[in-house]
Parts: structure tokens; C-alpha cells; sequence
């Protein structure tokens, strides 16, 4: 019988994959049977983790405009083109409102939004000859809700959002289905300065409904899910993995 959930011999990019979240997507895609390629600014945690006949790092920085399209290239030398891409990189610099400047703004856009969907953009002509594709993008509690000195990241999580459902419009028809994962709170190097404030983490714990924070393998299934055949008919959908934190 076919596993709908199988992303064996699939070849999956994933951004942000040297810590945190995007570290995590790559290693249960890469134990799952997936090629997989890590993308980041620096080889971290991915090397240590990955190091097998399946697996390939690329260090690119993402906030470089001319590093989008080029990747598109760089990452089929590897395996072939991807049939999954995870845009897990991002940046929360987590500054009130009044002191976010326009170094920050453009920063925080650039990471979140723009290059998420440029890279995209340059790798959805191989998935469409194929008729299959996943782009899973990385949304936010802040795609709907406002969190303090969260402001850039909010909008631009909202944006993920929409984007999420304008690519799913444009790619879909193709076999190309784009979602997003909405996280709750995961103890990451992103979210380290929540997690090292036991009553703020307390706090949010009990406002889920399940009555604590995400452990990494709470991602496990929803990732496969929308990583495989199993999502053919879900697209243009914020997912959110937060115990029920957006539900109360």
C-alpha cells in the first residue's frame, strides 16, 4: 500500500538549516528518506547532524539579492531539483516600535518575505514539469497576533501569510502546493530570550490549550504531511503547531 506520508527518494532544500526549527525539518526529512539540502550562512549544527550520502550543505546568505536565482542551479548539482523547499530561515530582532529602523525594517523583510518567495519563484519551472511540488513557508503566532517589540516580524509573518495563499493561487494548478507552519513557542535559538524567562514561558504554556510549549518532535508529523502526497488536495493553508495557543 503506498504511505501517503513518504518523502523517500524526494529532494528537499531547507533554509535556516544550521539551528532551530529549520535544523529540525532537515534532519526527520533526511531520516525519512529525503535528499536533503541544508541552506545557510554558516555550517553549524547541519554538518554534525548530516553527514551522510543523502544530505549536502550549501552556505549562502539569503539577505543577498543575487543569491536567489543563483541557488536555483547550485541546489540541482546536488541531487537533481528540489521537490520540496522549506523556507525556515528568518529573523526576529525582537525591538520596540519606537527604535526599529529602517536598517532593521529592510532586514527583516528581505529575510522573512522576500527572499522566501524569490527562491521560490526560481525553483517552481522544475517542480512544474514535474507536477509536484511542496513549498512549505514559515509563519508565525504573529501572523495574527501582536506580541510586543514584535513589529517588523509581524508584518512580515502576517505577509507570509498572504503570500502563502498568493503562491498557492499562482502554483497550484501545476501540482505545486505551497502552505505555511504556524509554530507556537518552541525552545530554539530564535525564541531563547522567552525560554530563559521561566515565568514568561510559564505563562505561555497555560495560555495553550494542551497546557504547555512545543517540543521539536510536535513538528514531525505536520511537516511530512504537508512534505508529501498526503496534502495533494491542502493549499494556501496556515497550519498552526501551537497546542491550541491561537485558540483561546
Amino acid at each position: 500500500m503506498h504511505n501517503l506520508f513518504s518523502v523517500e527518494d524526494r529532494v528537499a532544500l531547507v533554509t535556516g538549516a544550521s539551528s532551530g526549527l529549520g535544523a529540525h525539518c532537515a534532519q526527520v526529512l533526511h531520516d525519512q528518506g529525503a535528499c536533503v539540502i541544508g541552506l545557510s550562512r554558516s555550517v553549524g549544527e547541519f554538518s554534525a547532524c548530516l553527514k551522510s550520502a543523502q544530505s549536502a550543505f550549501i552556505s549562502s546568505d539569503l539577505s543577498k539579492e543575487q543569491n536567489w536565482t543563483e541557488l536555483a542551479q547550485t541546489v540541482t548539482n546536488h541531487f537533481g531539483a528540489p521537490d520540496i523547499l522549506i523556507n525556515a530561515a528568518g529573523v526576529n530582532l525582537r525591538k520596540h516600535a519606537d527604535v526599529t529602523s529602517t536598517e532593521d525594517w529592510a532586514t527583516t523583510v528581505t529575510l522573512n518575505l522576500t527572499a522566501p518567495f524569490f527562491l521560490a519563484q526560481s525553483l517552481v519551472p522544475a517542480m512544474k514539469a514535474r507536477g509536484f511540488g511542496r513549498i512549505i513557508n514559515f509563519a508565525s503566532l504573529q501572523s495574527e497576533r501582536a506580541f510586543k517589540n514584535g513589529l517588523a516580524y509581524g508584518v512580515t509573518k502576517g505577509g507570509v501569510a498572504q503570500m502563502t495563499r498568493a503562491m498557492a493561487e499562482a502554483w497550484s494548478a501545476y501540482g505545486v502546493n505551497t502552505n505555511a507552519l504556524a509554530p507556537g513557542f518552541f525552545p530554539t535559538q530564535l525564541t531563547a530570550p522567552v525560554f530563559d524567562d521561566q515565568e514568561a514561558i510559564t505563562k505561555l504554556a497555560n495560555q495553550t490549550c494542551i497546557g504547555r510549549n512545543g517540543q521539536m518532535s510536535d513538528m514531525d508529523g505536520p511537516l511530512l504531511f504537508l512534505s508529501s502526497d498526503a496534502s495533494v488536495y491542502v493549499t494556501g493553508q496556515l497550519l498552526y503547531v501551537d497546542g491550541g495557543f491561537t485558540a483561546k
